[in-house]
């Protein structure tokens, strides 16, 4: 496959001069036009050059999803400024550790996110703050925005960096990603294949646009006619409800979100809506069919990286439990751990190669060595664990590192998850390893009950005992009323803890 060279700035440029009043999105109803999109950009872009910033800069920015954030991603683009996401959740040494990083030379963040930036006490940005909102000495950035200035400058390259997006950090330090220009536009031809879109379609976006997952969606308006319908964030118990309002035609989940949505109490509005796909990754083969059955829509499921353009394989052939095969600039290899290909039905590290120089990521910001382990023999070892069907589709299986030494036996966190996550009163679930008395470590489950459910730790690890092998049955069960989560609803496991004494122990006397 081929791509023009034609990159995310310039593709809303003519889309603006050929189709104006067209609708890029709708924010929580709202309409933004070509038009209005392109002159807000083109004025931030022309701000952020009178203040001495300079292509390939870095520049933070510290939103949650809004028109104005559209407008600022857009004007650092035009501007050949490379933008940092900062996820609006992030809090103390951890959002300290990627403004010091980065060393972006200005902030750009809603007003009431200031005093968590200034808490963190991360080093103060050259060029100071813009704010969204608030009424402060920084300046205000919807007076930029509406400055009506002209921007003329040519865009950059599809090679030049358009973000450094950070990983989630779910399991330690995060890594900045150096996404390209062209890599953004594979993520929306991505997108593409996986959703099947079509002129006219209407995509519910409740993703931020500081993850991935949101950020792959902005070339489609132009390329593709699609509508992003975009909300403040994800909420269960308005989901349905809010893509009836925008008649979407398509959903995207990741993580628990599918679980999540089908353990809401059941209405007779369930297939009341206009969505003929739900797209994304992380649908468990046993809730497959009873989405699809109970909400009319179809599953697509895909696989990838931020660091290989979002997108690497989706699944259009219904295959239940599998990612597919890849998109035509990728394939993939399942490897030992001596690079040697794993027979058919054999576990392997999933390692993704390209026809398409720039589609992988060219490395991640001021980290080498973590380069040097992703990056070898011009090909991305991905760290996740695969194996291939009878047929080549591919079948995900997690993270290599996600498992736990218990009893000499490795447990994939993934294995036991899913099983746990069945029980008819558990809502969501993370397993982690714990220090253990003798041996390796023990194996900790975290559950967050069903809402109004009565959950007892004894009751669940007597279910689990008739459904998981002795030695991947949790030894501690912790009850909680909710996980923090990364922006794409993943479960922060290294934020879980790993006291012993703050749970149910199925070894303690009397359980």
């Amino acid at each position: 496959m081929s791509l023009d060279d034609t990159n995310l700035a310039d593709l809303l440029r003519l889309q603006a001069e050929e189709n104006p009043e067209g609708i890029f999105a709708r924010f929580n109803g709202a309409p933004l036009t070509f038009a209005m999109l392109d002159s807000q950009s083109s004025a931030l872009a022309a701000w952020l050059r009178s203040r001495r910033l300079q292509t390939g800069e870095h520049v933070a920015v510290m939103m949650r999803n809004s028109v104005e954030t559209l407008a600022v991603v857009f004007g650092l683009a035009k501007a050949g400024l490379v933008w940092v996401p900062l996820n609006a959740q992030q809090r103390g040494q951890g959002l300290q550790y990627i403004i010091n990083h980065s060393k972006p030379a200005l902030v750009i963040a809603d007003a009431e996110l200031l005093p968590i930036i200034t808490e963190c006490e991360a080093e103060h940005p050259r060029e100071g703050f813009l704010l969204h909102g608030g009424a402060d000495d920084h300046p205000r950035l919807v007076s930029v925005l509406s400055g009506g200035t002209l921007f003329t400058e040519p865009a950059p390259t599809l090679d030049a960096p358009f973000a450094i997006m950070y990983t989630s950090g779910t399991t330690g330090q995060p890594k900045g990603v150096i996404v390209s220009n062209r890599m953004i536009r594979l993520a929306g031809e991505g997108v593409s294949l996986v959703a099947a879109s079509r002129a006219g379609d209407v995509m519910f976006v409740w993703e931020p646009l500081y993850h991935i997952g949101g950020a792959q969606l902005l070339s489609l308006p132009m390329t593709h006619g699609v509508i992003l319908a975009m909300v403040d964030r994800f909420s269960a118990s308005r989901f349905w409800s809010q893509v009836r309002e925008y008649n979407a035609t398509h959903i995207h989940y990741l993580g628990g979100i599918l679980q999540i949505l089908l353990k809401q109490p059941e209405t007779s509005m369930d297939r009341d809506h206009a969505v003929r796909i739900a797209w994304g990754g992380g649908c468990p083969g046993e809730i497959w069919e009873a989405f699809q059955n109970r909400f009319g829509v179809q599953i697509r499921e895909c696989y990838g990286m931020t660091e290989a353009s979002s997108i690497t394989t989706f699944n259009d052939k219904g295959v239940v439990g599998s990612v597919g095969n890849t998109v035509p600039w990728f394939t993939v290899e399942l490897l030992d751990a001596d690079g040697n290909p794993v027979p058919q039905g054999e576990r392997g590290e999933i390692v993704v190669r390209t026809s398409m120089p720039g589609a992988i990521f060219p490395g991640y910001f001021a980290n080498p060595s973590a380069t040097e382990k992703a990056l070898r023999n011009g090909a991305l070892y991905t760290g996740d664990l695969g194996t291939f069907d009878p047929d080549k589709n591919l079948i995900f299986h997690g993270r290599m590192t996600d498992s736990v030494r218990c009893r000499g036996e490795n447990v994939s966190a993934w294995e036991v998850e899913r099983v746990a996550s069945d029980h008819p009163s558990v809502e969501d679930c993370a397993m982690i390893g714990v220090a253990a008395d003798i041996g390796e470590q023990d194996i900790k489950l975290f559950i967050k009950p069903k809402s109004g459910a009565s959950l007892q730790p004894a009751e669940i690890s007597t279910w689990l005992s008739t459904r998981l092998a002795s030695y991947q049955n949790p030894r501690y069960i912790a009850v909680v009323d909710e996980f923090e989560r990364t922006p794409s609803q993943r479960i922060m496991k290294h934020k879980l803890s790993k006291r012993l004494d703050d749970c149910w122990d199925r070894f303690a006397r009397g359980n």
